[in-house]
């Protein structure tokens, strides 16, 4: 079952999700840690107008704090300006082929069961997966929910962030993501690192329990993500490196060159197709 099955009737139900468009209007942006206090005072009340339950703003909001190495990824995302050849080798490309490949035998009927379904192979998810988090090694220590509210509140990408937010606070809701939950700097969730719309629109359970773990479900976090590249138009059958079809569906997954044509090579590597 679908994770957006459970959420966005729910969110539909209240009212919010028509009222997004409108959210935080009145929170100013900043570009450091002076106003944010104040911002989230006036984002929670927004929100609550727009229809998200105070208790849910109340349990979200309750540790959440400006988060200084939140900006600093932001700000200093170096690597993906490397070669090709300096970008695989700083990521450990090698070892995430070699690794990879060792997964896909070992899930083998995991991925079989993805592809039938979804349409897309094991080769591009193991490359995600591995240049992700390790294979589910390291998601992250980054208190999740300040991490998003800290994007939001920053000028550079507030309008894209705050939708991020209102994500998060839905997965809150539905009891999908605990107001304590750790992850990556910019907010991103679980085995393959997926922002919290990303979760609510792609969110699917790949192992049968009627429930989308992210963190503790491989087989949830590679089907989800499996489904995200379906929904940026993943065709099965057809390829997936640079100029064939389903390269544009990698392309969806992250807006840099380098990252979109490690992700195919690896999986290449990893499919022998």
């Amino acid at each position: 079952m679908r994770m957006t099955t459970f959420l966005l009737a729910a969110f539909t139900a209240a009212g919010v999700l028509h009222a997004l468009p409108a959210a935080a209007q009145g929170a100013q942006c900043g570009n450091n840690s002076s106003g944010f206090n104040a911002w989230v005072a006036d984002f929670k009340q927004e929100a609550a107008a727009n229809g998200v339950n105070r208790s849910v703003l109340d349990r979200a909001f309750a540790n959440v704090n400006y988060n200084k190495p939140t900006i600093a990824a932001d700000r200093g995302q170096k690597s993906f300006k490397l070669s090709f050849d300096a970008f695989m080798q700083k990521r450990g490309g090698a070892a995430i082929i070699s690794r990879g490949r060792s997964m896909k035998t070992a899930n083998q009927a995991l991925f079989a069961s993805i592809e039938r379904r979804f349409g897309v192979p094991a080769g591009p998810l193991i490359a995600i997966w591995g240049m992700e988090t390790g294979f589910g090694s390291y998601m992250g220590n980054q208190h999740t929910l300040s991490a998003v509210s800290t994007l939001a509140y920053d000028c550079r990408r507030s309008e894209y962030f705050t939708d991020q937010l209102y994500a998060a606070l839905q997965l809150v809701s539905e009891g999908y993501l605990s107001p304590q939950a750790k992850g990556a700097a910019h907010g991103e969730i679980g085995q393959t690192q997926f922002l919290p719309r990303n979760v609510v629109r792609f969110g699917a359970d790949g192992d049968g329990d009627g429930r989308v773990d992210m963190v503790g479900s491989r087989a949830d976090a590679l089907a989800s993500t499996a489904n995200f590249l379906k929904g940026h138009g993943w065709r099965p059958g057809a390829g997936y490196q640079p100029g064939e079809p389903n390269f544009v569906a990698i392309q969806g997954w992250n807006a840099a060159t380098v990252y979109q044509q490690a992700i195919a090579y690896i999986g290449q590597q990893i499919d022998g197709r």
